[in-house]
């Protein structure tokens, strides 16, 4: 059955030419003709393979045979599938790597649970073991022959992975632990082994735990993702049809309790948004025509006509599932550090055993094998050596509060792209923001059209709208508004180009045409109309338009975000200089500032993208450790430049988003506190987990190199180090900041 459905997945899509599978790399490769989307084909393969592994056995065991469609060749090494065409076809094919598939969240589930199993097992015969052994009349082997059973169990799982790192030449602490447990028995401490197991396994299961729920709140912000949606055609049929395949520009039914499919505008009908799967923000928001819906979310109660803006691979939600699963990934600097615990220390803890053993035994006289009641054999004092220098706590200690914080965030509307992100966002000291859509809510609204000469009002303005149809700045959002709320006609320009820090060009049929900053007009034949403009009150901004035979400026008013001063006044009392860096004119941030109360000196106008970059590096240089906050395209220089690149919303614009290491998707400015106080907290959290860890390993190293060390002590302390460990990192995953 597996294998007729491949095999029909193939025969139907005539862009497939040929799939192989790679037994023993675990890879999967496909070959197509001709252009395709290859996102799309990634997604609709991968569903494919991953019903057909769930449900008809493994890939790699997979066999369609050969018959007139399709041909199946055979190796050692992979299994090609391919279509019987003419042989110069070949010549033509593209081949493609496809993600071999897997279902992690059932995986993780899987897997503790059976750890949490075996460890069960274990520690019942253990306990039953040690109950035994403590009554007389019963023979010396039952009890043995229990903690025999302990063992097998609590050492399974590492059997099995230390089996797969010998095959590959490889040791681990895995490895370590069942020296130990078999060293133990050879002396006689068969309770002590087994006890180390049932903690090793234990504790092994509490980590796969933590790992399978910091995935799963992960994964239910994606969860409710619908995979097809109703597309209205021209004739009024309704058809549903796979989300990977809609265009924008398509037409899509969204009825009540329904998850928006895409990003798209509301042609017709009423309702709200429950958008805290993409904002973390808890309240409705309300939708009307013409308003923007983000894919993921929820529509509450009306029926909506929306029209798809961005392809399923370009959607709001598809872009923080990119940017989880790169920071899922991503390491912190802190983890080169345990990353270093390796085959290479594995060696190294042998070789200190060894050596420790025979100084023992051949330095001090110590009875190699037999303990008595006053003296441990040089073996067990080995053991116990062994037991303690193991870093399972340490190897644990960061990535455990790295994913933690970032499923939290992620829960909260607060996306870090990588542990170097929650590591780096606690040591700044300087907060640089950009002005419009990050201290101000960046809603902009035209409060009036200047046109000189008068009488080009509404020209002016369906330039203004064609030429910022291409941009998502909040200044073209105010102006695109503002045209559809006056229904005037659009021109048609072409040979659009983005003046980097300056604004927008374009050609109409009566020429050139340029929208922009006030700059744009002050060196040119045009300088004598900017200087007899009536100069624009404090808190308002403008745009000029120039055209062949006219031009004017948009007056505009942003509004100050009402969280901004409290914000502000909570970096300083953190000991944050917070700096407002902004293109605007001086005067308008300057008015900003004052009612913020943020020091003149901290303002900093009139600059372009290079100017931002300029002060990033200045302070940098200065010994500084500067997060950037921003949203636009023109910040995204300033961004890359920063210590911490910080980018407001998921609404922001790609370029913003591409360049930032942490993500407020609820376009909330309080969100940048949450994000600094986690990140101050995982950060706190590291380094307790690395004083438990480490200081656990330095004592019980300097008591097992004293010879008097009870192994039963030593696998307490480190079994019981490595379980604390796991524990502190989880207050991050169900705390609060």
């Amino acid at each position: 059955m597996g294998a007729e459905k491949l095999r029909r997945f193939m025969l139907d899509d005539p862009q497939i030419e040929a799939l192989e599978i790679s037994h023993e790399d675990h890879l999967i490769k496909v070959a197509t003709i001709g252009p395709i989307d290859e996102d799309d084909l990634k997604e609709r393969i991968g569903e494919v393979l991953k019903s057909v592994e769930r449900n008809f056995g493994k890939l790699d065991e997979l066999s369609l045979g050969s018959d007139a469609l399709i041909r199946t060749q055979e190796s050692k090494e992979s299994t090609r599938f391919e279509k019987n065409t003419c042989e110069t076809a070949p010549k033509f094919w593209s081949w493609r790597e496809v993600p071999w598939p897997s279902e992690e969240e059932e995986d993780d589930r899987e897997e503790w649970q059976e750890m949490a199993i075996f460890a069960a097992v274990c520690g019942l015969a253990g306990i039953i073991g040690f109950v035994l052994s403590k009554q007389g009349h019963l023979p010396s082997f039952v009890p043995i022959v229990l903690y025999v059973i302990a063992m097998i169990a609590g050492g399974w799982d590492a059997a099995k992975d230390t089996w797969v790192l010998l095959k590959k030449g490889k040791l681990d602490i895995h490895f370590l632990m069942i020296a130990v447990a078999v060293g133990a028995s050879t002396v006689g401490a068969w309770g002590e082994g087994a006890l180390l197991l049932f903690l090793f396994s234990l504790s092994g299961a509490m980590e796969h735990f933590a790992l399978y729920r910091t995935r799963r709140e992960i994964d239910s912000l994606f969860a409710a993702a619908p995979k097809e949606a109703t597309v209205l055609e021209d004739d009024g049929q309704q058809r549903r049809v796979s989300v990977s395949r809609i265009s924008p520009g398509q037409l899509v039914l969204v009825k009540p309790g329904d998850v928006f499919p895409l990003d798209a505008s509301i042609e017709s009908g009423e309702s709200a948004a429950d958008e805290s799967s993409l904002t973390g923000e808890a309240n409705p928001v309300q939708k009307v025509s013409g308003d923007e819906v983000f894919g993921g979310t929820l529509n509450l109660w009306g029926v909506l006509k929306v029209r798809v803006l961005k392809p399923a691979s370009e959607s709001s939600m598809q872009k923080i599932i990119r940017l989880i699963q790169s920071a899922q990934d991503s390491k912190a600097p802190s983890q080169s550090f345990t990353d270093k615990f390796g085959t290479g220390y594995t060696w190294g803890v042998l070789a200190l055993t060894l050596t420790m053993f025979l100084v023992w035994w051949l330095g001090f006289g110590i009875a190699p094998f037999e303990s008595t009641p006053d003296h441990f054999s040089a073996l067990y004092r080995a053991m116990t050596l062994l037991v303690v220098v193991s870093p399972c706590a340490l190897v644990l200690s960061i990535p455990s509060a790295i994913l933690a914080a970032i499923a939290w965030g992620a829960k909260h509307g607060v996306l870090f792209r990588g542990g170097a992100a929650v590591e780096k966002l606690a040591q700044i000291d300087t907060v640089a923001m950009d002005k419009t859509g990050t201290l101000t809510t960046g809603n902009l609204r035209v409060q009036e059209i200047e046109s000189f000469p008068p009488g080009h009002e509404d020209r002016l303005l369906g330039i203004a709208c064609s030429l910022e149809s291409n941009s998502t700045h909040p200044i073209a959002r105010a102006i695109l508004s503002y045209g559809e709320e006056s229904s005037v006609p659009l021109v048609e320009v072409t040979n659009f180009q983005s003046l980097t820090g300056m604004g927008l060009r374009g050609l109409t049929s009566n020429g050139e045409v340029f929208l922009g900053r006030r700059d744009l007009l002050k060196d040119g034949p045009l300088k004598d109309l900017v200087a007899n403009a009536a100069t624009l009150q404090l808190g308002y901004s403008e745009v000029w338009i120039i055209a062949p035979d006219a031009a004017g400026r948009f007056i505009l008013k942003d509004e100050i975000r009402e969280s901004s001063a409290a914000v502000l006044e909570t970096l300083k009392k953190s000991n944050i200089r917070p700096l407002m860096l902004t293109g605007d004119r001086s005067e308008a941030a300057l008015e900003v500032a004052k009612q913020l109360s943020l020091d003149e000196a901290d303002v900093h106008a009139g600059l372009f993208p290079e100017d931002k970059v300029a002060m990033i590096q200045k302070l940098g240089s200065e010994g500084r450790k500067v997060a950037m906050v921003g949203d636009g395209v023109n910040d995204a220089p300033s961004l890359a430049a920063a210590f911490v690149s910080v980018a407001m919303g998921g609404r922001g614009s790609d370029a913003a988003l591409e360049q930032s290491e942490v993500v407020l998707m609820n376009d909330r400015i309080e969100g940048f506190l949450d994000a600094l106080r986690l990140s101050r907290k995982a950060r706190r959290i590291i380094r307790q987990n690395l004083v438990i860890s480490l200081g656990t390993v330095i004592l019980m190293l300097f008591l097992a190199l004293g010879g008097q060390l009870p192994l039963t002590l030593g696998v307490f302390a480190h079994e019981g180090s490595t379980v604390l460990v796991c524990l502190n990192s989880l207050r991050l995953l169900f705390g609060r900041v």
